[in-house]
């Protein structure tokens, strides 16, 4: 119950132990057209170019950047996390001038501070935002940010690593432009392959660069020959496909907007366990990612010798904070086969086991009683 990855349901596991096929063979081609439909159909856009890039989700990120900037090109980003200045990074590395508009940690983006940033600088060609920030657990609505990038003729490119699947997420209704992903969150498969999805406005701007892709591997018009057009580019990842492609049906099985809901039913729940044996949740609860919780670490308790005794003695893994936040908090991941109300009973439980052990003073099966009184409430 990390940040990442989460359990694997155990028919992805058995769809990856098939025979091999050759990368270029018919009926592997198939299974691509296979997984590129059902990408439509959890990222909720029509958009031809959607397919599974090899890699996890920083090959995504990359991608989405490599392909729509060129060396001058201006690039704003909506900075309030760690995955927010990888975007910075990474977008830095392709000779564009970064624009930060900078925000607190557990503060969602703001689009009045994109709009000004976009009205300081001209000619910005997009604004990139994380959709779910998995440093600080904090949502960031994406339908206000679009239209502000929009009015100033710029992309939006939105980071779906940790929403994809778990968090409700309309590529083409909120007007994304380019979107991508990992396969090892609310996917619930193992790591290696990330989605990515690309408008028709983006592909207008890829089609027009005036210089090539920065990058062979992530070249979307060298993709594009593969995946459409069945010429060779490099070896697919057979069997992470294979497991895409079963994650995807077990997903569709159960309901695009049902699986948001899922997790929006347990979210709930663990934050509500949390809260009442005395932690505070980092973000506050209007801008709180379902899919990945992130809880303030108590005064005077040992925050690894808790990880450790909830792994040695529960067998439940959480991670700890990212950089300067290493110390701060603790981040409980909610996603994929992992997003069930028998888990949040199962963490809250240890966690109690954990802090009590530590000298912390809790009401005993506190936690328990207020998760399910949520479910109460919420039914």
């Amino acid at each position: 119950m990390g940040a990442g990855p989460c359990n694997v349901h155990p028919r992805v596991i058995q769809a990856m132990s098939a025979s091999l096929l050759g990368h270029m063979d018919p009926d592997f081609v198939q299974v691509l057209d296979d997984v590129s439909s059902m990408l439509r159909l959890v990222f909720k856009t029509e958009n031809a170019v959607t397919w599974p890039i090899s890699g996890t989700g920083t090959a995504g990120m990359e991608a989405a950047l490599v392909n729509v900037l060129e060396p001058g090109d201006t690039i704003v980003i909506g900075h309030n996390g760690y995955f927010a200045g990888r975007l910075s990074e990474i977008a830095s590395r392709t000779g564009a001038n970064v624009v930060h508009a900078p925000h607190e940690p557990g503060d969602a983006v703001d689009p009045d501070r994109i709009r000004a940033e976009l009205q300081r600088h001209a000619k910005v060609k997009a604004v990139a935002v994380v959709h779910a920030e998995t440093s600080t657990g904090v949502l960031t609505p994406i339908p206000a940010l679009a239209e502000a990038a929009h009015e100033a003729g710029a992309l939006l490119i939105v980071d779906a690593v940790t929403s994809l699947g778990g968090v409700e997420l309309r590529v083409d209704d909120w007007g994304i432009d380019v979107c991508y992903s990992g396969t090892q969150k609310c996917l619930a498969c193992p790591p290696g392959l990330s989605p990515i999805t690309f408008s028709e406005r983006a592909v207008s701007v890829l089609e027009s660069r005036a210089a090539p892709v920065q990058s062979f591997y992530l070249d979307m018009t060298q993709l594009r020959s593969y995946f459409a057009m069945r010429a060779y580019h490099h070896t697919a990842p057979i069997t992470m496909i294979y497991g895409l492609r079963e994650g995807l049906r077990i997903l569709l099985e159960e309901g695009v907007e049902q699986r948001w809901a899922r997790h929006s039913r347990s979210a709930r729940a663990l934050w509500a366990g949390v809260e009442a044996i005395g932690l505070d949740m980092f973000a506050p609860e209007e801008r709180r990612l379902p899919s990945l919780a992130a809880v303030r670490i108590p005064g005077g308790v040992d925050a690894g010798a808790v990880r450790k005794r909830l792994l040695d003695e529960h067998g439940i893994e959480i991670s700890s904070g990212l950089a300067n936040l290493a110390d701060s908090i603790w981040r409980v991941g909610l996603m994929g086969y992992n997003a069930t109300l028998a888990n949040v009973f199962r963490f809250l439980s240890a966690l109690e086991d954990a802090l009590l052990a530590q000298g912390f003073e809790l009401p005993a099966g506190a936690s328990l009683a207020a998760a399910q009184k949520s479910l109460r409430h919420a039914d």
